[in-house]
């Protein structure tokens, strides 16, 4: 099965299209180390590799690691003060995952997780794996629009969440939905809007008709532990394993469906680049999302592969909380999107934490600035790696190795990744004949097969690492009665990267920004008389950026 990644770029003027997929027969550029020749003549990478493809599943890639080292830490939630050695972990992961099939859920059976970084989320990250159960991954910022359209999508049997976290009231939300589950038999959910749903297991409190994160502990009696132990034999590492939602072109997200080998192989294959296989005692501070794959594979995956920790420092992002976790825990890596290198940096205190300990990090998740990642080099984080991919690529596509030099780190997000091929052409479907897929980012490649991202073909907005769909932005507004028509574009922001700009002909916005997600409430809002329009009367997206930014003043020199 091929897995392929597509973008474009701009040259002479003209539009280029770059795409991967895992190749059959070819030739290309060497990546086990740092490409030192410039061999590529033309528009096309293969990255061969003297390292095989693995072929664990994700539940044979943590037990060999635990095989190897029982006794390591495999993970510290300091919020919650729950350490797991990688020997504990496991026999937990075995727990949870008798207690799923004792609880009704069967192999191919989806399971949507919604919640913040807890214990809990990378153990049914693993329970799920190793049962054969299709984890959901729901971003714990959706709301109630938001989740029903994910878990209807995904057709989930069962959903996992806290009740309730900060101004997140998931089990609130799941009864709006569902007001079925009130009265309702634990695992016996019947709801039209929700005809798959069965069950709901809450980790922090017990609510009338669901189940309690104890009750999956328990449910696992002997019986049920054979049948997990019989079940290894049926699950194959080519079984899809996870379902990430991502950027849809229509304003609604599609969700990426992944397999074992997917993931199991992107993780190793990152984690050998970054280096985890020569430095296996790594402390990676982790305040990334597990919902997002950056979390869950860069994370979670590496941790099973390589053998590494994971500190995280708090349930929800808290900037303070990351400086304290690798003081404290001694981090020697650590992970963020460009917006988190940001808030690191400008913390009021920076100065009196000690990071000596921190030998390098990984930036991805949107665009990373040359001049953040000269930054953060200069505070001491020299061995800091870019990565670029994409979720339906599990993800990562490109990676920087930590000894590359400084115009390499600040300039590129990498070269290509093991067994990946990338070829520039000219414009193609989204998905072409020869099986290629389109991602819609512009950027160039060298001889030596590093990539540089200028820019994005679609409307897609970046904002600190979360992807906002303009489409869906607008949708939204135009359910105002005061909203004529609106217009949703990404502007420029130090510290986000982008902010959400709306474009409001006619109209005012007094929306309850709780109805959608924080991170999708525009922070600008303009109010227009006209859109600038093409020829046809299409309305000019990128003129209107343009506009936008300007009459914000956040064009520099204006």
């Amino acid at each position: 099965t091929s897995t392929w990644i597509f973008f474009s770029f701009l040259k002479k003027k003209k539009k280029y299209i770059a795409n991967f997929r895992f190749p059959q027969h070819s030739l290309g550029i060497h990546v086990d180390s740092s490409p030192n020749i410039p061999t590529l003549t033309a528009s096309y990478a293969h990255g061969t590799s003297s390292s095989p493809l693995l072929h664990y599943t994700v539940a044979e890639a943590l037990q060999r690691t635990v095989e190897r080292v029982p006794d390591r830490e495999a993970m510290a939630f300091l919020q919650d003060g729950v350490r797991k050695t990688f020997a504990q972990f496991q026999q937990d992961v075995d727990q949870a995952a008798a207690g799923l099939l004792a609880l009704g859920l069967t192999k191919g059976d989806r399971l949507g997780m919604w919640g913040p970084n807890t214990y809990e989320w990378i153990l049914f990250q693993f329970a799920t794996a190793k049962a054969g159960i299709i984890m959901v991954s729901v971003n714990p910022a959706y709301q109630q629009q938001e989740v029903e359209y994910a878990l209807r999508k995904a057709g989930c049997k069962a959903v996992v969440c806290p009740a309730q976290f900060r101004t997140q009231k998931y089990c609130d939300m799941l009864r709006k939905i569902c007001p079925e589950i009130e009265t309702a038999t634990p695992g016996d959910i019947r709801s039209p809007r929700l005809p798959e749903l069965r069950t709901v297991i809450v980790l922090d409190s017990r609510q009338p008709g669901m189940h309690h994160f104890e009750d999956v502990m328990q449910a696992g009696s002997s019986r049920f532990v054979q049948q997990l132990h019989d079940l290894q034999k049926k699950i194959s590492f080519d079984d899809p394993i996870n379902i990430q939602f991502t950027s849809g072109t229509t304003g609604a997200p599609k969700g990426a469906t992944l397999s074992h080998h997917n993931i199991v192989n992107n993780a190793f294959y990152t984690g050998h680049r970054v280096g985890y296989d020569w430095r296996p005692l790594t402390r990676i501070c982790l305040p990334v999302p597990l919902y997002h794959c950056f979390g869950s594979v860069g994370g979670g995956l590496c941790m099973a592969v390589h053998g590494i920790s994971l500190v995280f420092p708090s349930a929800g992002y808290d900037g303070k909380a990351n400086l304290a976790a690798v003081e404290s825990e001694r981090c020697t890596f650590i992970y963020g999107t460009p917006t988190m290198y940001v808030d690191l940096l400008s913390q009021p205190d920076f100065a009196k934490y000690d990071l000596s300990s921190i030998e390098g990090g990984v930036m991805a998740g949107s665009p990373c600035p040359p001049e953040l990642v000269r930054k953060i080099i200069g505070v001491g984080i020299k061995q800091i790696t870019l990565g670029y991919g994409t979720t339906e690529n599990s993800p990562v596509t490109f990676c920087g190795s930590p000894i590359d030099n400084l115009e390499r780190k600040a300039e590129t997000c990498g070269y290509i990744m093991d067994h990946l091929e990338v070829n520039v052409w000219g414009q193609k479907e989204c998905i072409t004949p020869e099986g290629w897929y389109k991602t819609g980012d512009i950027g160039s490649m060298d001889g030596f097969s590093y990539l540089k991202i200028e820019g994005r073909i679609k409307d897609l907005i970046i904002r600190g690492g979360e992807n906002v769909y303009p489409a869906e932005i607008e949708q939204f507004l135009h359910t105002h009665p005061k909203v004529k028509e609106a217009q949703v574009v990404g502007v420029m922001d130090e510290r986000m990267g982008e902010e959400v700009c709306a474009c409001i002909k006619l109209g005012q916005v007094r929306h309850n920004p709780y109805s959608i997600a924080h991170f999708k409430v525009p922070r600008y809002v303009l109010f227009v008389t006209t859109y600038p329009l093409t020829i046809t009367g299409k309305i000019q997206k990128n003129k209107l950026r343009e506009e936008a930014e300007e009459q914000l003043r956040l064009v520099k020199g204006k």
